[in-house]
C-alpha cells in the first residue's frame, strides 16, 4: 500500500509562546525514533516543559534506538538558570546530546525542532515566536535536517552540561 505517500500532515501558523509550546509537543509526539532541536538558549517554558519531558522520556524508554540531539547556539543561559531538559539529558545521555554550535556556524537566526525528518515546528527568527509547524512534511523536514546533520558534525559536545551540577 502507498500509505505514507497518502498521508497528511496538519500545517498551521504559530505566532505566540504557548502556540510554540503546544506546537514542540504536536511535533515531539510524532517521533518514533529521533528528535533533532536547534535552539538558541532551549527555550525556557518549551524545551524544559514537563510535558515536552514526558514526551521525550517516553520516547527514549520505549524505543531502543531512540536518539535525541540538541544543538545550542548559546548555552550559557540554559547552564546559568539550570533546566530540567539538561537534567534529564544527564540522566539519559546514552540517548540525549547536547552540542554547541561551533561560533563560525552561529549565523543561523532560526530555531528548529524536527520530528523523524517529517514532522516539524520552524520559527525564522529565534528571538521571535512567529513560525509554522507541521505534523507531516517530509521535504521541508528533510531539508533542515541535512543543515542540522552539518552543523552538528562540525560541533562539539558541550562539556558543562556534563560538568556542572546544576
Amino acid at each position: 500500500m502507498m500509505e505514507a505517500a497518502e498521508k497528511k500532515g496538519r500545517r498551521w501558523v504559530i505566532s505566540t509562546r504557548e502556540e510554540m509550546r503546544l506546537a514542540v509537543l504536536d511535533v515531539a509526539r510524532e517521533a518514533k525514533r529521533k528528535l533533532s532541536i536547534f535552539t538558541h538558549d532551549l527555550d525556557p517554558g518549551i524545551y524544559d516543559d514537563p510535558d515536552f519531558l514526558e514526551i521525550v522520556k517516553k520516547l527514549v524508554l520505549s524505543q531502543t534506538y531512540a536518539r535525541i540531539r540538541v544543538l545550542i547556539a548559546d548555552p550559557s543561559r540554559a547552564i546559568l538558570n539550570g533546566n530540567n531538559f539538561v537534567h534529564l539529558g544527564r540522566r539519559l545521555n546514552t540517548y540525549i546530546e547536547f552540542r554547541h554550535v561551533r561560533e563560525d556556524l552561529r549565523t543561523h537566526a532560526e530555531s528548529f525542532c524536527i520530528a523523524d525528518e517529517a514532522a516539524l515546528v520552524y520559527r525564522l527568527q529565534a528571538s521571535r515566536w512567529e513560525g509554522i509547524a507541521d505534523t507531516y512534511e517530509p521535504a521541508v523536514a528533510k531539508l533542515y535536517g541535512k543543515m542540522f546533520d552539518e552543523i552538528w558534525q562540525a560541533s562539539e559536545v558541550e562539556i558543562e552540561f556534563r560538568q556542572l551540577g546544576i
